[in-house]
């Protein structure tokens, strides 16, 4: 049997959640923090096939049937390895590899490239605390750090020399450079890393696969990365993972925040659960990797514009993966504060109530919408229409999208085209009053047909009529709906004229010189009444 790349069946485990994978076949139901069903493996009728998406496995306490997706998918459908591997890849949108055996050069390839990222980092760590890293040494401290969290996340100080470069003289050169860690140059070998602040970047399992290193002269960008290497691609680690997994699972929850020194204050301040992206904007990959771990999810960001739009981003990107177990947040830190700011100033409780006050999102995404465009006007509804159909149609749970939609119908319908006289923002014109059986055949048009009600809304505001009145069910297609209404607004207009005319004609025969304003009324009332013509006629 051929050996198989690990690299692509973990990107597999990864990126497929494995009750989306089972439940394709089993209809699971979530009980405490596992999903269950009845066993596909053996006749039951009490559920006791166990499915945890936390750590990727399912388990059958009745038969002891026991595996992951790929042998559930190969026990299931009686099929082999490969076509287990190809069908899950099509699942997770993969291009199958060409399978071969991994060659022992690369297999030492790769274990060389972990020991040198330990290697430095103990180095980095060790320098931390002498003489030429006391400027890093006394700025973590000033940033709330205490040894212990220093020693736990490896916080460490790479120098101005190349001490990296000097120090693995005996690595191989395309090693030591395919870390990230050094490059050729003129004169030699250098450190990538120099004068920086060193956060130790771990992949899932707890191995250093990068470094993120801070400037301490003020200078820009703040942060640099480990460029995407081998054991490294950006888009696809979530800093902070490897600490925070089993408190995801026991908090049912991730919380995501902008920067690593917030992931790392939180953690330490009664949030463990909490991870954030390096220094790049939320990915699919990021996102999938979460989902995996827990669909809920709270994401925390900066109250500013920029934390506006990363949340934009963030909601954009998950509405994917949604499923009707899941939990969507989001939460701002106001105030030109951060994460880390708010917990030294007011600590966990500060902390909690903004996490407590995060907006849903279904909420979330109403709030996109209203705020994003002009919902006052028929073309800026239009396209809020249009913004939030866009972004419900990425839901691939077809019955969960249909529940978002019917939501999102309603609350179109009741705040934005199911017109209601706001009393307090309508200009008060002294208009005649209309009679009991108008008034019911006003309301009963305005709620069965609101794209009227829309049109006319500026006319219907000066009829003194509160709709939410109930009116009897009457016999009027939308045609004649609308014919009645522009009848009505005629009807109105030409009293308005004819009112004008006569306190006009008071004052000619009182002597002022008002013909001309007479004749002006007289056209505009012959207009009018050809208009109603016109209409009766239709």
């Amino acid at each position: 049997m051929p050996k198989y790349d690990r690299n692509f069946t973990d990107e597999l485990r990864e990126r497929l959640s494995i009750v989306d994978v089972v439940g394709r076949r089993v209809p699971l139901v979530k009980k405490g923090q596992n999903y269950w069903g009845c066993c596909p493996f053996h006749n039951e009728k009490t559920p006791s096939f166990s499915v945890n998406e936390d750590k990727g496995f399912y388990h059958c306490f009745g038969c002891g049937e026991h595996g992951d997706i790929i042998s559930f998918v190969m026990k299931s459908e009686n099929v082999d390895f490969k076509t287990a591997i190809t069908e899950l890849a099509a699942q997770a949108g993969l291009k199958m590899p060409d399978y071969k055996p991994k060659p022992a050069a690369q297999v030492a390839r790769e274990e060389s490239y972990y020991q040198i990222m330990s290697g430095a980092c103990d180095i980095y760590q060790k320098l931390l605390f002498e003489p030429m890293g006391v400027t890093a040494l006394e700025y973590v401290r000033r940033r709330g750090f205490t040894d212990e969290m220093i020693q736990r996340y490896r916080i460490g100080y790479a120098p101005k020399n190349n001490i990296i470069a000097n120090k693995f003289v005996n690595v191989k050169q395309e090693n030591l450079m395919a870390t990230g860690m050094c490059r050729r140059g003129d004169y030699g070998m250098y450190d990538f890393f120099r004068d920086k602040l060193m956060f130790p970047i771990f992949n899932a399992r707890g191995q250093i696969v990068a470094f993120s290193g801070r400037c301490l002269d003020g200078s820009e960008p703040k942060y640099i990365n480990t460029t995407d290497t081998e054991l490294f691609h950006k888009r696809k680690t979530i800093f902070g993972f490897n600490f925070a997994r089993d408190a995801i699972h026991r908090a049912n929850r991730s919380i995501v925040v902008e920067g690593q020194i917030d992931a790392i204050q939180m953690q330490c301040h009664g949030f463990p659960e909490t991870v954030a992206p390096l220094g790049t904007a939320l990915t699919e990959d990021h996102i999938s990797m979460l989902c995996k771990a827990n669909r809920n999810i709270i994401f925390c960001f900066d109250g500013d514009a920029a934390g506006q739009k990363a949340a934009a981003r963030a909601c954009d990107i998950v509405m994917p993966f949604l499923r009707d177990t899941s939990d969507v947040r989001f939460a701002f830190v106001t105030g030109g504060k951060d994460p880390d700011e708010v917990l030294k100033s007011g600590g966990t409780t500060a902390m909690q109530k903004i996490i407590d006050a995060s907006t849903g999102l279904t909420d979330f995404l109403w709030n996109l919408a209203n705020t994003g465009f002009n919902v006052s006007t028929p073309g800026g509804r239009t396209q809020a229409e249009k913004f939030i159909k866009q972004k419900t149609d990425k839901i691939t749970d077809q019955h969960l999208r249909a529940e978002y939609e019917q939501e999102y119908n309603q609350r179109i319908f009741n705040q934005w085209h199911k017109w209601k006289r706001q009393s307090q923002n309508i200009p008060k014109i002294d208009m005649p009053g209309v009679d009991d059986i108008t008034k019911k055949t006003v309301i009963f048009i305005v709620n069965q047909y609101p794209e009227i009600a829309e049109r006319y809304g500026d006319f219907l505001a000066t009829l003194n009529i509160n709709f939410d009145d109930n009116a009897p069910d009457m016999n009027i297609d939308e045609k004649s709906a609308e014919k009645y209404i522009v009848s009505l607004k005629l009807q109105k207009y030409m009293a308005r004229l004819q009112s004008q005319k006569r306190d006009l004609t008071a004052r000619l025969l009182a002597g002022e010189n008002v013909r001309d304003e007479i004749a002006v009324l007289d056209e505009q009332i012959n207009t009018a009444m050809q208009k109603m013509d016109a209409l009766i006629s239709i």
